[in-house]
């Protein structure tokens, strides 16, 4: 599949998985979507779906949500909103704001935000013209999956460090070929997990184990979650790339999936420890596919996805903050960048919060 990698193909293999429907089709009947209240706990990922839909994962109340927005098509197609964080606040009439995710919805080029506000969390829709307003999630056409074998909600102590496992139950999640995937934390042991749901909610699999080697620690480990992943075809076959704090990349057989209570991730790259991947893209350019993940504390990596059927696992320890793997390259122009989508296959958008002054939302070409 590398050889003939197109945008079309590419598209077919990455979270813009999305078929068009016909403009007289009601997404809410297509997919079984009923009005009722999204009464969040918590503000997580979001992904969107066909139709227009957009999947929204709710980590304290572990559970998924698709909603129908009834989105419209922008006005314009390049953003530039100064003091995002200031103006979500003020629409909101509270006096801070955190971002969990952002989405593009693809249908309508419009974004979408996951915000956390003093106790409550909202959705909040920007337009390119710079329209800010929270999405009415009171009466609104969706449904919803729970988690199974979910984390409890309460504080633990592994090592020398406490944690509630409950806020990692879903960190990631991408619709792809009529199923939603989400990586997060499960109950018991061996808790890293990706879990996969059939889209309409028909039924949800109990999850299965992922175990990785993690070059910066020199050792196999399956508790830690995956941060963030893209799905991503690999030599013809379906996967995930997915990567992990401090900070390996990997590649994830999803045919496997359904067939193994544990699979074995194949590390195919160490990108530094000491660092958090924040949010990540696939896309295609001059005929070759890159990943562009955005990082903690080491900015924003361009990854080539060059043989990666053929990549090596990483076996061997990785000392001192160092890197091995597949090769990338870190973009200086486009530092502090946390969270990221594309908004068209020349484009991405970004929430750039630098070390002083206000947080922004920009629309950047795709380096």
């Amino acid at each position: 599949m590398r050889q003939s990698l197109t945008l079309l193909s590419l598209a077919l293999l990455t979270t813009m998985t999305i078929i068009p429907q016909p403009v007289a089709v009601n997404a809410a009947e297509l997919y079984g979507l009923k009005k009722g209240t999204v009464e969040l706990q918590s503000g997580g990922p979001l992904a969107f779906g066909p139709s227009g839909i957009l999947f929204i994962g709710d980590p304290k109340a572990a559970k998924i949500y698709a909603v129908n927005t009834e989105d419209e098509k922008a006005t314009g197609s390049s953003f530039d909103v100064n003091n995002l964080a200031g103006r979500i606040a003020s629409s909101l009439d509270i006096d801070e704001v955190n971002i969990a995710d952002l989405a593009v919805n693809p249908e309508t080029g419009n974004a979408f935000l996951s915000v956390t506000a003093g106790e409550a969390s909202k959705i909040i829709r920007v337009t390119p013209n710079g329209n800010i307003a929270p999405l009415n999630l009171e009466k609104i056409a969706n449904s919803s999956v729970n988690l199974p074998n979910a984390p409890e909600d309460k504080i633990v102590q592994r090592g020398r460090r406490k944690s509630n496992p409950r806020s990692n139950s879903i960190t990631d999640l991408a619709y792809t070929a009529g199923r939603i995937l989400v990586a997060g934390l499960a109950a018991g042991d061996a808790p890293s997990s990706v879990r996969e749901f059939d889209f309409p909610f028909t039924k949800s699999g109990e999850g299965f184990r992922v175990e990785i080697f993690h070059a910066a620690h020199g050792r196999s480990e399956d508790y830690a979650p995956i941060q963030t992943f893209v799905p991503f075809n690999i030599g013809g076959e379906p996967s995930l790339l997915a990567g992990y704090t401090c900070t390996p990349l990997v590649k994830i057989p999803i045919t496997k999936l359904a067939s193994h209570d544990k699979v074995q991730g194949t590390t195919i790259a160490e990108l530094g420890n000491r660092n958090r991947p924040l949010d990540m893209i696939v896309y295609s350019q001059h005929g070759k596919a890159f990943v562009l993940m955005a990082n903690s504390a080491r900015g924003v990596m361009k990854i080539s996805t060059d043989n990666l059927e053929n990549a090596k696992a990483l076996t061997e320890r990785v000392s001192n903050g160092g890197v091995a793997g597949q090769s990338y390259e870190t973009i200086d122009a486009l530092d502090g960048v946390v969270q990221l989508d594309r908004l068209n296959d020349t484009h991405a958008l970004v929430v750039i919060q630098p070390e002083k002054g206000p947080m922004t939302l920009k629309s950047i070409q795709l380096p």
